[in-house]
């Protein structure tokens, strides 16, 4: 399951997350009806009836924990869809029912941690153990430096391309893309009237709006106001709407994603649909089960003259529910499960990361144990690796409200012919007009 496949959710989850309150009447153990010595676990991996290595990633996991301890914990599966793009998870909380332990995303944390949601977890860990976790990815899960979510996995954004493209347009490595000048040259020298010389997320929804950040960030914009920036209508944003809309303006880039959008590497880049194509690590994985003979090369996301290159890393987090039937043992479970520092604990992210998935580890020590195993000997995971995390930053959490506004300027300037300006300026309106009374945590 990729990331690209869970975020696209979030487009049919949209009305209702901006509509949804922040949670406030929570409580519970969701299905295990509130037994503090069960505590109850949605996920959407396992025990799932098609099995796989992911799912019994998690039931293995489970099985560890329940063998030496008093209090048990129970999978509760839930289908992608009905975890995401459905209800499940908002109206569980609502009703005072939601469960003791669950899998949450950067973009969705505020609305559980400013309802109060959330068990801070900094207690369970050791100074080490956190410090073990890549900052900028653990920081999108702190308050105050208190730490709320453990994050399992980091998903970095670059761009994936066509070798044989680049020949039949007598392009060679030396002629990837530095800057975004030469990277729209590029893509119309890729371009015929079969193929698409790049591709950038068309359809709302969190994905899209994960893909954006980075081009946003590498300007210097930001979303909301901060340090001095003017927030959202600033030129760096304006840039940054404008060469979307370029690139399809030009018809370089598609107004259409194949398959189920642009995360998918097999259905895009490697049926010949695009010559570049942005999307994140898992692309990988994707390629060489499904396109195993494509030859594909990756590079970092080109940057702005002037500007300071970016990416964005994603990834989900296990959290414990702070009004559940039991939240110290519920902290205690997530902290046993991602940041054990024994070898048993090492071992299963290595598992995780790089067996039953292609990521990267969220921790240092995770990483050099996959590292050692040559888990990054590939081509493309080696420029991952090598060069596009260097340059990463954490997915960013926002309000719904904060997010729709973004993706209503991303969609107008992109498809609709919008002036980058003046989108900018009316999300930047709604933006400012939300922060005057916002008072929960803050957005990063």
């Amino acid at each position: 399951m990729s990331r690209r496949s869970l975020l696209r959710g979030g487009a049919a989850m949209l009305g209702t997350a901006v509509a949804a309150p922040l949670l406030s009447a929570c409580g519970g153990g969701g299905s295990g009806g509130g037994n503090a010595k069960e505590l109850t676990f949605w996920n959407f991996y396992g025990p799932n009836p098609q099995a796989g290595g992911q799912s019994k990633w998690f039931t293995d996991l489970v099985a560890a924990w329940n063998a030496n301890n008093e209090v048990k914990v129970k999978l509760h599966y839930m289908p992608t869809a009905e975890y995401l793009a459905g209800t499940a998870l908002q109206t569980a909380f609502a009703a005072g029912e939601g469960p003791d332990i669950f899998l949450l995303s950067p973009g969705d944390f505020l609305r559980y941690h400013n309802g109060g949601v959330l068990t801070d977890l900094t207690p369970h860990l050791t100074k080490e153990q956190i410090a073990d976790f890549d900052a900028g990815v653990l920081a999108t899960r702190q308050v105050d430096g208190k730490v709320y979510g453990l994050p399992m996995e980091a998903e970095p954004l670059g761009m994936l391309y066509s070798e044989d493209a680049f020949e039949q347009a007598k392009l060679s490595e030396g002629d990837i893309p530095k800057n975004w000048d030469q990277f729209l040259d590029v893509a119309a020298k890729l371009t015929t009237k079969d193929r698409f010389g790049v591709l950038f997320e068309t359809i709302p929804g969190y994905y899209q709006n994960f893909t954006w950040y980075p081009f946003m960030w590498m300007g210097g914009g930001a979303a909301v106001p901060e340090s001095g920036n003017p927030g959202f209508n600033s030129p760096a944003v304006h840039a940054a709407l404008k060469l979307w809309q370029d690139a399809v303006n030009a018809k370089v880039a598609p107004r259409k994603p194949q398959g189920d959008g642009a995360g998918n590497g097999p259905a895009n880049l490697g049926s010949g649909y695009v010559a570049m194509q942005q999307t994140g690590i898992w692309s990988v994985s994707e390629m060489a089960t499904d396109a195993k003979d494509f030859r594909y090369g990756v590079f970092p996301l080109p940057v702005p003259d002037g500007g300071t290159y970016t990416t964005d890393v994603g990834g989900w987090a296990f959290v414990a529910n702070a009004k559940g039937a039991n939240p110290e043992a519920a902290a205690k479970f997530v902290a046993w499960a991602l940041a054990a520092s024994d070898a048993e604990g090492i071992e299963r992210g290595r598992q995780w990361n790089t067996v039953v998935k292609t990521n990267l580890p969220t921790r240092k020590s995770v990483q050099d144990a996959a590292q050692a195993a040559g888990a990054f000997d590939s081509p493309q995971l080696k420029v991952f690796l090598e060069q596009i995390v260097p340059g990463s930053r954490g997915e960013p959490r926002y309000t719904p409200e904060v997010y729709k506004a973004i993706s209503d300027a991303i969609q107008a300037t992109q498809l609709s012919g919008t002036d980058p300006a003046q989108a900018a300026a009316d999300a930047a309106g709604k933006i400012d007009t939300f922060l005057k009374g916002y008072k929960g945590a803050a957005m990063l």
